[in-house]
């Protein structure tokens, strides 16, 4: 049943893409267009939740009758607030000196879409993330890298703010951008084993 289906990401981040090609995948991308701004929820979870089935849907519409089309959307919670890709610069800064030091929750909302049957499941994966202590300096270049403009909560772990990062409490690629445990059990609730979508 699964040798002819399509997996298809529904997100233009290329750390999502390099986790699911690490673990045998080979997805086919597919930009949602979704305009994040536009939609609210009363969470942080909830809306990551929200924003991966918006993306997820609007991609499955046109990914033919064979796609499990998967959606993924980050936002840091801090405070009880959604904190998702930094404004500009300024924003970024403001943001770091107010992480560090302290703990948050990254959220990533996750739906799976099977074209060939209309079902659909999803859930929110979350892992606490401990900030380190960057000083103003370190801040300032991290910054004028322009990393933290393109990715939610203005950090990664696979990149330039990794030593700015003490550690994780959960599953470390969830922060990346995708829990590929969530995603197996994903697939498992749509009766599709993630080893026969192996490339």
């Amino acid at each position: 049943m699964t040798a002819d289906r399509t997996l298809v990401l529904a997100s233009a981040s290329p750390a999502r893409l390099g986790l699911l090609r690490q673990a045998g995948l080979d997805p086919r991308v597919v930009v949602s267009g979704v305009d994040e701004e536009a939609i609210s929820a009363p969470t942080p979870a909830e809306l990551a939740r929200v924003l991966a089935e918006a993306k997820a849907t609007a991609v499955a519409a046109g990914s033919g009758d064979h796609a499990l089309v998967v959606g993924c959307d980050s936002v840091l919670d801090l405070d009880g607030r959604a904190l998702g890709k930094p404004k500009d610069a300024a924003d970024a800064v403001e943001r770091w000196r107010a992480m560090r030091g302290r703990t948050g929750v990254l959220r990533t909302g996750h739906c799976v879409i099977d074209t060939a049957t209309g079902k659909r499941v999803g859930e929110t994966a979350s892992t606490t993330v401990r900030f380190g202590t960057p000083d103003d300096a370190e801040i300032e270049a991290y910054v004028a890298s322009g990393e933290p403009l393109h990715v939610a909560g203005a950090f990664t772990l696979d990149g330039r703010s990794a030593p700015f990062i003490e550690g994780v409490d959960g599953d470390p690629g969830n922060v990346i951008g995708l829990s590929l445990p969530l995603l197996r059990r994903l697939l498992a609730e749509l009766g599709v084993r993630i080893t026969d979508l192996w490339a």
